[in-house]
């Protein structure tokens, strides 16, 4: 059942923005990112049927398609999981710059509406970031049950902010965007 769950988002994100991504290889960039997904979200299961909770994790890829899993420390015992994503994506981008990556996944938990719902749920998000182009959040909406059975639903995908590997270029647009300071 969660392989149903680990290429469904992927193939449908896929699809959809097939003209959106300038593709070089868009099969080897879909396996990657579906390998991704398939080497992280488990943990996340296992922490939650045992803890009910989890910090943020991650995993990365190296150009020769070998998976790593990624925690950070910040010091304390309880961060913060804004410290420790912080934390991550800074050496995602570290790794990226430094061409020692192809992809990487941020994992965390979130609270969101999904498709067809009115009221929020907890749900496991899945940062996946491509050297290739592709940037996706594929989220799994779950309820843990009282005996801390861990159920599932639909997962789904949105694009992502493409924060980790940003595009090499000489131009002024090349620059990471970020907003006026406030008055």
């Amino acid at each position: 059942m969660l392989s149903r769950f680990l290429r469904s988002p992927i193939a449908l994100f896929f699809v959809a923005s097939a003209t959106v991504f300038g593709q070089k290889d868009p099969e080897t960039r879909k396996r990657d990112l579906e390998q991704m997904l398939s080497a992280v979200v488990p943990f996340a299961e296992q922490m939650l049927k045992k803890h009910g909770e989890f910090y943020p994790y991650g995993a990365t890829m190296n150009g020769e398609g070998k998976i790593s899993s990624v925690a950070g420390y910040t010091g304390s015992e309880h961060p913060q999981s804004t410290e420790v994503i912080g934390m991550l994506k800074a050496a995602f981008r570290r790794d990226a710059e430094a061409g020692k990556i192809r992809a990487c996944a941020l994992v965390y938990d979130i609270r969101t509406v999904p498709p067809g719902k009115t009221q929020k749920m907890d749900a496991v998000a899945v940062d996946l970031d491509h050297r290739d182009g592709m940037s996706i959040v594929v989220v799994y909406p779950y309820v843990i049950a009282p005996d801390k059975t861990v159920t599932m639903s639909q997962s789904f995908a949105v694009k992502g902010k493409n924060e980790i590997f940003q595009a090499k270029s000489d131009g002024p647009d090349s620059a990471p965007k970020t907003p006026p300071p406030r008055p």
